[in-house]
């Protein structure tokens, strides 16, 4: 009995990690409207979030684990719902960040479900320091994301990156999309 209840935690968590999987080929939608052909995936967004997360984190004196942690799960729910981009928000109806993850979750064993729970809810809540380093970092990789783009060519990306750097709310993330707005993309092959 014991090995059958082992054997569906395995099972859930497998599927849960090829669900995850669907995040790699997933693009971000919003994009296309600039007319980038092949925008960045869901979870090359996802890493550099997390990435920046535990930056902005250790600058701003809260856990950096915990922050890239939140930065990793904030956008898995789109595995269900796509990346919808904001100019489309207003005529979708869209379930919870929370509720989607409850369901995502289901097949996980009890540890590895509460994490995860705990940590989408922590990053929508915006209440702790770290969410709050998360939602900062997801708004610099935009930002930063449309640099790179308009560096490549793309000239109508001015909205994503004004609109990113206006929300920006820690010190150190402020600082990091001024400097975003002024160093090369190309500059770290020079040093």
């Amino acid at each position: 009995m014991a090995e059958d209840i082992a054997d569906q935690d395995a099972a859930g968590t497998v599927a849960f990690a090829y669900e995850m999987g669907v995040l790699k080929r997933l693009r971000r939608a919003g994009w296309w409207h600039a007319g980038v052909r092949d925008p960045e995936s869901v979870a090359e967004h996802s890493l550099r979030v997390a990435q920046l997360a535990a930056l902005i984190a250790a600058e701003e004196g809260a856990d950096p684990a915990r922050a890239a942690y939140l930065g990793m799960w904030h956008d898995s729910q789109e595995t269900r719902i796509g990346d919808i981009p904001h100019s489309a928000r207003p005529y979708v109806d869209v379930v919870s960040n929370e509720r989607i993850t409850e369901e995502q979750i289901a097949g996980l064993p009890d540890a590895a479900a509460k994490t995860i729970h705990e940590a989408v809810t922590e990053y929508e809540s915006q209440e702790t320091l770290e969410s709050r380093c998360a939602k900062d970092a997801d708004r610099l990789e935009c930002l930063m994301q449309a640099v790179e783009y308009r560096e490549a060519g793309y000239t109508r990306v001015d909205g994503w990156i004004e609109s990113s750097r206006a929300k920006i709310q820690t010190p150190f993330g402020q600082r990091l999309a001024d400097a975003a707005l002024t160093v090369s993309p190309l500059t770290w092959r020079n040093r």
